[in-house]
């Protein structure tokens, strides 16, 4: 079952996080940015910001970078302008790929992005080249703790409008539909619950395990690379990784 959880490749990201705390926050700050200029500066009139300020919070951004973030995209500061792009491609072994950039130089982004496929033995490709492979869902993951009951966090979690629980080994992870993500985590909130992760992504339909030692090589330095490029935000992919499972 780990090999089809979310929370596996979302706890291998938080561990890349905690190594380069400064650049994970510089990416959701970017997506901050995002969410202002689209719907305000303002959460609670802004339905997205409250989504990213809900993930800055889960990935331990301190309050004064949050509202330094705001204010910036609010325009305190310059006129830079980023906007989403999503890339799909595979990588080594038939492996489909999905990174999701934020970016305020597309030209200077499509260039790093294709180089890193191509360096790893990967191929770019065109917009639903493999993205009809995944499934867009929301992902709430919370800690078990003691005392926190399953039966309990299922139930609050389906009465809040959760299509899904699964009892994992370290947490509770919580699916909802894309829409439904935002009431479902704010019902949650309410109710008292703190996230590990709480986010909007893209799960794979189908996990490709892989053996081959020289393939996991490329797949892990192709990820490694994406991740410590300052435009992209997320990176999601089909292959069931031994290194994601025990890497801390």
């Amino acid at each position: 079952m780990s090999g089809h959880s979310k929370w596996a490749n979302i706890k291998h990201k938080k561990g890349k996080a905690d190594a380069a705390r400064g650049a994970a926050f510089t990416k959701i700050g970017r997506e901050i940015a995002m969410a202002v200029r689209e719907g305000g500066s303002d959460p609670s009139q802004n339905n997205k910001l409250r989504d990213v300020l809900a993930k800055a919070r889960s990935n331990n951004m301190p309050n004064d970078n949050i509202e330094r973030s705001i204010k910036k995209a609010a325009g305190e500061t310059g006129n830079v302008v980023y906007e989403e792009i999503a890339y799909e491609g595979y990588a080594p072994g038939g492996i489909a790929v999905i990174v999701n950039v934020v970016t305020d130089n597309r030209n200077r982004t499509a260039s790093d992005v294709r180089h890193i496929f191509d360096k790893n033995g990967g191929s770019l490709g065109q917009t639903g080249s493999v993205g009809y492979m995944f499934d867009y869902k929301g992902i709430i993951a919370i800690e078990k703790e003691p005392g926190l009951d399953e039966d309990q966090v299922m139930m609050d979690a389906l009465e809040a409008g959760a299509e899904d629980v699964v009892d994992l080994d370290e947490v509770f992870e919580i699916s909802t539909a894309p829409n439904d993500f935002s009431a479902v985590r704010e019902a949650l909130e309410s109710k008292g619950y703190s996230f590990l992760s709480a986010e909007r992504a893209q799960i794979p339909q189908v996990i490709n395990a892989v053996t081959d030692e020289e393939t996991l090589q490329k797949i892990g330095r192709m990820l490694e690379m994406l991740d410590e490029n300052d435009d992209v935000v997320q990176v999601y992919h089909n292959a069931d990784l031994p290194e994601e499972e025990d890497e801390e």
